[in-house]
């Protein structure tokens, strides 16, 4: 008889960790509280306009087909991919921007072009970038997270300098330009921690983004998702949504035995969960949690954000698919996310324009936008202060681009963390998880595997790897071989 496993929530880890573990030949159930499978990967449609609520970004496109080989599959049997070209702008004062073209040689150009000799200087750091990428992506980070040892490696030894400097120390050693290093630094952030906290050995994120370039799916990231589950559903997952998972039952042997759902009981032989970390937790008896209030309040969390998706009755000039805003003080915006949580006097921000590449984001000769603003978990959110930034940062982009946009929107939708924390039970509402600093990497991030209760296993960016996308993905598959070899 086969043995069932209930995985909680359907994200990108638990879709992962449902493929992998069907094919092993597991019954398998993804349970969803909301309405939509996809977790934060979900699609917001409205008045013909469409918006990813969640990720825009597809970077590290071989972990994508990486996934899909495991399964005798390629992301093009699902969806159509496209390279974007440029990859992304950056601003940096009134018409003042740096556009990243889509391959190396024309970035190059553009380096040597900001300052003379960066170009040489950008060689040599993206080729440490892309060895350490190549032992990352191929090795390390499939790692389940388990011992120290797992990352004593011929490599990591040689490399052990750079798990004690940082990324900014090394992108600053011979970059002078100020906005050159913004653009070296940003990528970071999608590790959720602050350049002069992430160890330099990160700076395989430098390669994932001028190396790989930068992608879209046409039809956006929640076309990912569709592959996924119609990858899981031939596979037999089942899947079931608006249901709540009140409680993780566990039997008199330590043994997790089923779920609590919507107030009535479902057995299975194995829990695995790709929600909230901490919360997951919350659904056990206080004797089975291994990780107290006290240990998460002392963690460093990946920021939360102030979300906007608007669309607006024109096309924008000036701007890019995606385009980030560093007119402002980068440390002074980092201080109030990781130092003394705060919003944010003059915030940097970004802001995606899908519907300049891909005409299904938007009815002819209109933009649907999403702006990110990065924030501190936990702090306060009312709708007052969401109208406050919307203004701030519309005034900012008709400012920079020298254009209106204000008298051009049609509507706005807004998510912050009040809503992470509704929608996804989200730890503070954090939108990415832990960050990816020294003393939470690897071993040292939430295990994988409870040690407290048999048959419980987590998943997702709270564990390791840690945050984005293809890290979730990577996630969904330790778990899911961890839970093949105990069983």
């Amino acid at each position: 008889m086969k043995k069932t496993i209930q995985i909680i929530g359907s994200g990108f880890s638990s879709l992962a960790a449902s493929c992998y573990l069907a094919k092993a030949g597991y019954e398998v159930v993804v349970i969803e509280k909301n309405s939509t499978i996809g977790g934060r990967a979900r699609q917001l449609k409205k008045e013909g306009f469409t918006f990813d609520i969640g990720p825009t970004w597809y970077w590290m496109p071989d972990v994508f087909e990486k996934f899909f080989a495991d399964f005798d599959k390629n992301p093009s049997d699902y969806y159509d991919l496209e390279k974007l070209y440029p990859a992304y702008q950056a601003y940096f004062d009134v018409e003042d921007s740096i556009t990243i073209p889509g391959n190396l040689e024309e970035i190059y150009k553009v380096f040597e072009q900001e300052e003379t000799g960066s170009s040489a200087h950008l060689k040599t750091f993206l080729k440490s970038a892309k060895y350490n990428y190549d032992v990352s992506i191929n090795d390390l980070v499939y790692k389940p997270g388990i011992s120290p040892l797992e990352l004593v490696t011929p490599v990591t030894i040689g490399k052990i300098s750079q798990f004690f400097s940082t990324i900014r120390k090394q992108v600053r050693k011979k970059i002078k330009s100020k906005k050159l290093i913004q653009i070296l630094e940003f990528p970071v952030l999608f590790l959720g921690a602050k350049p002069s906290n992430t160890p330099a050995f990160y700076n395989f994120m430098n390669y994932a983004d001028f190396g790989l370039g930068t992608w879209h799916p046409k039809g956006g990231m929640y076309k990912v998702i569709e592959a996924m589950v119609s990858l899981a559903t031939t596979l037999g997952v089942e899947f079931k949504t608006n249901i709540t998972v009140d409680e993780i039952k566990v039997n008199e042997k330590g043994e997790a035995n089923g779920l609590m759902l919507n107030g009535v009981f479902s057995a299975s032989d194995i829990v695995l969960s790709g929600a909230d970390y901490h919360h997951t937790e919350t659904l056990l008896p206080t004797k089975y949690r291994q990780y107290s209030e006290k240990y998460w309040s002392k963690k460093v969390f990946a920021p939360s954000s102030l979300l906007f998706y608007v669309g607006l009755n024109k096309k924008l000039k000036s701007v890019c698919h995606h385009t980030l805003f560093f007119d402002t003080d980068f440390d002074a915006h980092a201080e109030t996310i990781y130092d003394a949580p705060r919003w944010p006097k003059e915030p940097l921000f970004y802001v995606s324009f899908p519907s300049i590449t891909d005409g299904s984001f938007a009815p002819t000769n209109k933009e649907a936008a999403t702006f990110l603003i990065p924030l501190a978990p936990g702090i306060e959110d009312t709708p007052e202060i969401r109208e406050k930034y919307f203004n701030i940062i519309i005034n900012r982009l008709e400012k920079l681009t020298n254009q209106s946009v204000k008298e051009h929107v049609l509507f706005k939708e807004s998510f912050c963390i009040n809503d992470f924390i509704k929608d996804y039970n989200s730890y503070k509402g954090n939108a990415y998880g832990l960050a990816n600093i020294l003393t939470q990497t690897a071993f040292l991030r939430p295990k994988i595997k409870s040690k407290k209760v048999k048959n419980l296993f987590f998943t997702g960016q709270l564990t390791v790897p840690g945050p984005g996308v293809p890290p979730s993905l990577i996630s969904g598959k330790i778990a899911s071989s961890l839970i093949i070899k105990s069983n």
